[in-house]
This record gives C-alpha cells, sequence and structure tokens, in this order.
C-alpha cells in the first residue's frame, strides 16, 4: 500500500486555522535560500480575515454554564444514564435542573419553575399513596410520614445517593453536571471582615404566626404541616409584597439541603413535561414509592388508656377492659405480665411488660395502634384511574382522629 504525500492535499481538508504556515511554495524557499534578504511572503486568500474572527467570550461573566455546554458533559450524561431517565429527557434540562435560583436570577435558565411543578407531583402522589393505604392515620402522622416520603432531608439524601457533586460556586465556566447554588454562610463564619459572627450578628425579624389547631393546618398548611408566608389575600391587599419579596427571593442564600430538594423536585417536573404522566408515576415508585417507612413508629402517645375509652365511646363500642392473660416469675426479679385489652367478648389488643401497669399500656397503644393502622387489602390510588384502563372503586373515608 503506498503511502499518501500529505503536502498536495493538506491545503484542501485542513481548515485556515490548523494549516501549518511554513508550507511555503518552493521558489520562496530557494530565493530565501540564495539571498540574505527577507522574501515578502504572499498573502493567504484561504485565511479568513481578522476581522470575521469573533473574539472569545469569557464564561465566568455568565451566572451559569450555557445550554449547548451540557451536551459535552460527561458528568451529566453519566446522571442522566444513572437515574435511567427516558430517551425523551433532554440533557439540557438536566442542566436547567442542576441551577439553582440563587445562582442563577433568571427564569429561564434555573429550576424555580420546574420545581414547584415537582413539588405538586410529589405531594400529590404521596399524599394520596398514604391516604389510601391508611385511611385512619391522625393528622400529625400524615404530616410526619410526607416528611419521611418526599420531605428535605429524603430528599437531599436522595441527591448523595445519585452521586451528584456540588459546585464550589456558581459561574458559567463551571460543568453543567455539578449543583450550582449561592451558599448561605455558616454561623461561625465572619462577617465581610468585621469580626463578628454570623450567628452573633442582627438577625432579620419575623412575625410570629398564630396559633392553629389541626383542623386549620390541613387546610391551610402545605404538605408537611408548614404555613406559607404569604396567601394569595395578601398579595391582593398590599401589591408592593409581591416585589419585595422577589428582591428578598434573588438576594436569598440557601442551604446545601434546600438546593438538593430544589433539584429532586426540578427532575420530578421535568420528567412530566417531557415523557408524560405514566413516566412520572413510574419515575416516583422507582426513587420515591419503594423506599421502606415503617410507619408505626411515628406514633407516640401520653395517654393511650383514655385515647382508647374515647375512641371506643365515639365508634359505640363497649367501654375497654384490661385483664390479665399469663404472668410468670411475679415474686421473682423479673416478672412477665401479659394483659389484654377487651371490649366485650373482643380483644382489641395485647400486651407484655414488667409490670401491670407496663403490660396494660402497650395493650391500649397495640389496640390504638391495629386502628389506626387498618389497611384495605387491595389499594388503589386516583391517579391511576387517570392513566385510563382501571376502574375507580371508593376507598374508605374515616370519621377523623380522636379528639380528647
Amino acid at each position: 500500500m503506498k503511502t499518501l504525500r500529505l503536502l498536495r492535499w493538506s491545503g484542501s481538508v485542513l481548515s485556515p486555522r490548523t494549516r501549518p504556515r511554513l508550507l511555503l511554495k518552493p521558489f520562496l524557499l530557494s530565493s530565501r535560500l540564495q539571498s540574505t534578504a527577507t522574501a515578502p511572503l504572499l498573502e493567504d486568500h484561504d485565511d479568513p480575515p481578522s476581522h470575521d474572527i469573533p473574539p472569545p467570550f469569557d464564561l465566568s461573566a455568565l451566572p451559569s454554564p450555557p445550554p449547548d455546554r451540557a451536551l459535552h458533559s460527561a458528568k451529566l450524561s453519566a446522571l442522566h444514564a444513572r437515574l435511567s431517565l427516558p430517551p425523551r429527557f433532554p440533557i439540557q434540562t438536566l442542566a436547567r435542573g442542576l441551577v439553582d435560583a440563587s445562582a442563577d436570577h433568571h427564569p429561564s435558565f434555573n429550576n424555580h419553575a420546574l420545581s414547584l411543578l415537582g413539588n405538586d407531583l410529589l405531594g400529590y402522589y404521596t399524599s394520596e399513596l398514604i391516604l389510601c393505604r391508611y385511611p385512619r392515620l391522625p393528622m400529625v402522622i400524615i404530616f410526619a410520614a410526607m416528611q419521611a416520603y418526599v420531605g428535605p432531608a429524603t430528599l437531599a439524601a436522595l441527591v448523595r445517593e445519585w452521586g451528584v457533586d456540588i459546585a464550589a460556586e456558581p459561574g458559567g465556566e463551571v460543568d453543567p453536571g455539578l449543583l450550582q447554588f449561592k451558599r448561605l454562610l455558616p454561623g461561625n463564619a465572619d462577617i465581610e471582615g468585621t469580626g463578628i459572627l454570623v450567628k452573633e450578628g442582627p438577625k432579620p425579624k419575623e412575625e410570629k404566626p398564630w396559633n392553629r389547631g389541626l383542623s386549620s393546618l390541613s387546610v391551610s398548611a402545605d404538605y408537611f404541616g408548614a404555613l406559607p408566608k404569604r396567601t394569595p389575600s395578601d398579595y391582593l391587599e398590599r401589591p408592593e409584597l409581591a416585589a419585595l419579596d422577589s428582591a428578598v427571593l434573588r438576594n436569598r442564600a440557601v442551604t446545601l439541603e434546600r438546593a438538593s430538594t430544589n433539584f429532586v423536585r426540578a427532575v420530578m417536573g421535568a420528567v412530566y413535561l417531557h415523557a408524560g404522566r405514566n413516566a412520572a408515576k413510574a419515575f416516583f415508585r422507582a426513587h420515591f414509592q419503594s423506599r421502606a417507612l415503617n410507619v408505626e413508629r411515628l406514633f407516640e402517645f401520653r395517654q393511650p388508656t383514655r385515647d382508647l375509652s374515647r375512641l371506643c365511646a365515639r365508634e359505640g363500642l363497649v367501654s375497654p377492659v384490661a385483664r390479665i392473660l399469663s404472668e410468670t416469675g411475679r415474686e421473682s426479679r423479673h416478672p412477665v405480665f401479659v394483659v389484654g385489652v377487651f371490649s366485650g367478648r373482643d380483644k382489641l389488643g395485647e400486651g407484655q411488660g414488667g409490670s401491670l401497669d407496663e403490660a396494660r399500656l402497650r395493650a391500649a397503644i397495640a389496640a390504638l395502634k391495629g386502628w389506626y393502622l387498618y389497611s384495605p387489602l387491595e389499594v388503589r390510588v386516583p391517579s391511576e384511574v387517570e392513566e385510563g384502563g382501571k376502574e375507580w372503586t371508593p376507598v374508605l373515608v374515616d370519621g377523623g382522629e380522636v379528639i380528647v
């Protein structure tokens, strides 16, 4: 096989920027050898004029990386494959989800809008799962279960499980595959070289909210039982609050937990927008519903015997009575008593302990947990009916928790 001579066809293949300029014509080389005078170089018309070459753009002037850089990020491609995102999910949208609103204030380049949608989807799917699986749970336990499934601490731990790295500072030169946000100064940081710690400096005055009961929280609060600082009526009465809150949001720094929470919510919202409802529900099952939660450990009773008596009175049952079922070692150092709580001939619960009072309290707690943790055999949620192919079956609607 003959080797090609690169000098003959390099002018038509190599670009003007990469073509070597030492490949001069033969008569120029001969004239340079024959005379000590410098030979004039001919103008190379193949090279573009200097005024057509745009000056290099400084990426550090941008608050976040440009969208076109997402196509060349290995971290984003690995994260896209690691999360098993659908092919219709653009990698540029994943890069946008990694930019918090504190890093880039432009709504077209941060994840604020996507995180709002994802928060509503996560709250909807999680709340219907809890309410349909355990229809008798008290409101306090429902709020605690919501925190356990899709709370900020859980979503921050999920980001660490996904292997997302954190950028030291946001900017246009940062890899698009890093989580970018404006960091909140720690409590032991110095305030602008004054020698005063952040935790010792002046704190903004916060309005103390009104005391509200569980009935009001179930209507006015968010998915986790927290009341919003502003309501739509507040903005209608005082329009200047909208501009004030937006200015505070632009200058606000966030914690790593907050930025991680916004990223996970943004990914959930982006999956729903680009891949549809079925893909979003499958993503929820894979990353949120699959997490094991022991709801029984969320209960904490202060007076279980009184609560059980009120529950039996509300449901029209016979007043509960504690009866000893068995015992061993009454006169020893470690006796064991087994006590059952009965309503008529029906045994509501059973417990054991080192004393009769301890066994009776545990039996009452077991009876209350047996009531509140009731779960139907077949759990069907409303979102399954929206997907089509299934008929809606009404679920149990409980009368509410016991008020003592």
